[in-house]
């Protein structure tokens, strides 16, 4: 493999700093870290390049801002996949790894339930049906990449007193999953075939069967994005204050978006902030938000009914143009602009036509979270929920595992696990 100089500008608790490092070490790359939350030097080096985010990666001297797969197949020589190219050798893991490598045994197995999805909806299925005594497998292409994988702060999951990112909570889950038994595998799922009794899951190292399938994907964000956004990213778009806060101390930014994570993450901002401008795209905000935190903070102007329609600048964001609630067009000068918008679509493509979906790419399912193939269930993201939450994805888990436990088992009722 060819050798590469690649370096990382990092921060501390930022998940895409961490998702970037997660691929890197997947595909076999080396790399020097410099965390720019803990060593002032490398704050400065990135300020004097006019880079305001974290992660930054240099790859032979060549800039990758944020986390760019195709930048990094193209920049490292790996597949188009982006897939780590298949060595002869074998890597080593060390024993607390969770995820393995699919092996032979894997493919000559036929498991009871397997999940195609580690996040929470996945690993909590894990854990009930390992519990249940079913033989479980975890398939997951990138376990540090999820949507709660990246999630920098948790503090309201049910029985977790501490605040801890969500890493740390899915990592515990599928630590218990795997304490009762489950496998869980690092693969892409190219297709599946559920014409049969025994069910096909095609991977790259080829044919895992099951003798039923919970799909617990997640979701993904659209590909469209705002003008400019694509170009100042990492120099004055950014998508987490714990990454890039400290770059604009004293300065004036823009937070857009609907949701709770827009309102906890312009508080953040606030504190470091000259001021930080709040565009509410639509009049309501989303689920129960509540905007009652920023109301009465001075550093903190919201605007409701504003949305962004271009994003200007030379070597970084100057300016932000926007469309107000008066469907006027204005200029507003502003140091950066933090984004959480919407729009999220869940990753079920590889379905083809093999269950029913929604026009969205939804996975249907009933109260039990059957869809319309006996021996096949979706939850989490895959699924259409009102609210999206860790909690309500973990439910979900339990419930397709039970349904699983009872089609395997043959059983006319669900059994619930009392102890």
């Amino acid at each position: 493999m060819t050798k590469h100089e690649v370096i990382v500008y990092s921060s501390t608790g930022c998940p895409y700093c961490e998702k970037v490092k997660s691929y890197l070490k997947d595909n076999g790359i080396e790399f020097e870290e410099r965390n720019a939350s803990i060593h002032k030097e490398y704050f400065d080096q990135l300020k004097e390049r006019k880079i305001f985010g974290t992660p930054a990666t240099f790859v032979n001297g060549k800039l990758v801002l944020g986390f760019q797969e195709k930048k990094f197949i193209k920049l490292l020589g790996l597949s188009e996949e982006g897939k780590p190219v298949v060595s002869s050798t074998p890597q080593l893991e060390s024993e607390d790894s969770i995820f393995q490598s699919v092996n032979k045994k894997v493919l000559e197995e036929v498991y009871d339930l397997v999940t195609i999805g580690g996040g929470p909806a996945g690993a909590s299925a894990a854990v009930y049906a390992a519990r249940g005594k079913l033989k479980t497998l975890v398939i997951d292409k990138a376990p540090k990449a999820g949507t709660l994988a990246i999630t920098h702060k948790i503090a309201n999951y049910p029985g977790v007193r501490e605040e801890l990112t969500g890493l740390e909570l899915l990592t515990r889950m599928q630590s218990q999953a795997k304490g009762f038994g489950a496998q869980f595998v690092r693969s892409t799922v190219l297709s599946v075939d559920f014409s049969d009794e025994i069910k096909k899951i095609e991977v790259a190292e080829g044919t895992i069967k099951a003798k039923s399938v919970f799909i617990a994907v997640g979701a993904k964000a659209p590909s469209s994005k705002i003008n400019g956004e694509e170009e100042f990213t990492g120099r004055g778009v950014s998508y987490c204050s714990t990454c890039d806060a400290a770059f604009y101390q004293d300065q004036i930014v823009a937070v857009v978006g609907d949701n709770d994570e827009a309102i906890h993450e312009a508080e953040t901002l606030a504190k470091y902030c000259k001021t930080v401008k709040l565009l509410i795209p639509t009049e309501q905000l989303k689920g129960d938000t509540d905007l009652s935190s920023l109301e009465n903070n001075p550093k903190v102007e919201i605007y409701r009914r504003h949305r962004v329609r271009e994003i200007i600048g030379t070597d970084s964001v100057e300016k932000i143009v926007i469309l107000n609630d008066k469907k006027e067009v204005e200029n507003w000068e502003v140091d950066g602009i933090f984004l959480y918008l919407g729009g999220m679509k869940p990753g079920t493509d590889f379905l083809n036509g093999a269950v029913l979906r929604d026009e969205e790419g939804y996975v249907i399912v009933d109260d039990l979270l059957r869809t319309n193939v006996d021996g096949v269930f979706a939850g989490g993201d895959a699924r259409r929920t009102p609210i999206k939450q860790a909690v309500i994805s973990a439910a979900d888990g339990a419930i397709a595992a039970l349904s699983a436990e009872q089609h395997v088992n043959k059983r006319s009722k669900l059994r619930p696990q009392y102890s």
